[in-house]
This record gives C-alpha cells, sequence and structure tokens, in this order.
C-alpha cells in the first residue's frame, strides 16, 4: 500500500509514461487529423472555420499539419519538444477562439490534448524515443 502512496518516481518509471502519453496523445489526435487531412485533399476547405482572419484553407492546412505531421513525429518521439508547439497552439486555438463561446463539454477534449503537449514540451520524449536515440553519447 505504502508503494502506491509514494512519490518517489524511477526514472525507468518516468519513461515508461512518457511513451504511453507520446503514443496515446499521437494515436488519438492522428484520428482528429486524418479527416482534415482527406478534406485538405478534397478541395472542400468550405466546412472549416477561417481562424484569425487567416482564411479556411490556411486554417486548415496549418491545423492539418499540426495535426498529422507533429503527431507523427510526436508517435516516434523525433522532434518531441518542438513538435508539441504547433499542437499546444492549435489547441490553444480551439479551445480559446473556435469553441470560446461553447460550453466547457465541447471544450474538454481540447483542454485534455493541451495538458499533454505541455507535459511533452516541458519533459521531452523520454528514453523510449528518436530523440533520446539521436542524442546518445557514444
Amino acid at each position: 500500500m505504502t508503494r502506491l502512496l509514494t512519490t518517489e518516481v524511477k526514472q525507468t518509471q518516468l519513461d515508461v509514461a512518457l511513451l504511453a502519453l507520446r503514443i496515446g496523445i499521437a494515436a488519438m489526435m492522428l484520428v482528429h487529423g486524418l479527416p482534415k487531412l482527406q478534406m485538405l485533399f478534397s478541395g472542400d476547405v468550405s466546412q472549416f472555420p477561417s481562424v484569425l482572419g487567416l482564411g479556411s484553407g490556411l486554417s486548415l492546412t496549418l491545423a492539418t499539419m499540426a495535426e498529422v505531421l507533429c503527431s507523427i513525429l510526436i508517435l516516434v518521439g523525433l522532434g518531441t519538444r518542438l513538435a508539441s508547439i504547433p499542437l499546444l497552439i492549435t489547441m490553444l486555438v480551439a479551445v480559446l477562439i473556435v469553441h470560446a463561446a461553447d460550453p466547457f463539454a465541447a471544450q474538454e477534449l481540447g483542454l485534455l490534448y493541451l495538458m499533454g503537449y505541455v507535459v511533452l514540451l516541458l519533459l521531452g520524449g523520454g528514453r523510449f524515443s528518436l530523440d533520446a536515440l539521436l542524442t546518445k553519447e557514444r
């Protein structure tokens, strides 16, 4: 029982937790990004909201690149901290601008993603990532 209540975290536990977070958040965000990618390639961008005066096409392109490309980078752990920034911005825009007038239930998913991206920005991809493999001293 005392093991469940301890605040001590071993490095391996942290690395496994970061791996689980990366895989989970990237896979779930890809589910949101792939339909946007199809919408982008179909040319029917009129369904996507124009954000900050950028127009529907550019807004959709930016959101799609963040949700698909950056999610793939996070999934494999390549440039994890950098890849989390566009996703963090995308979630801020979704919560604070696109869904600003919506009830909390419509904003909740974006806030949950946002928290995960903040953790990845602060801690990086962990030992089980391409970042760790590429920066490992030989």
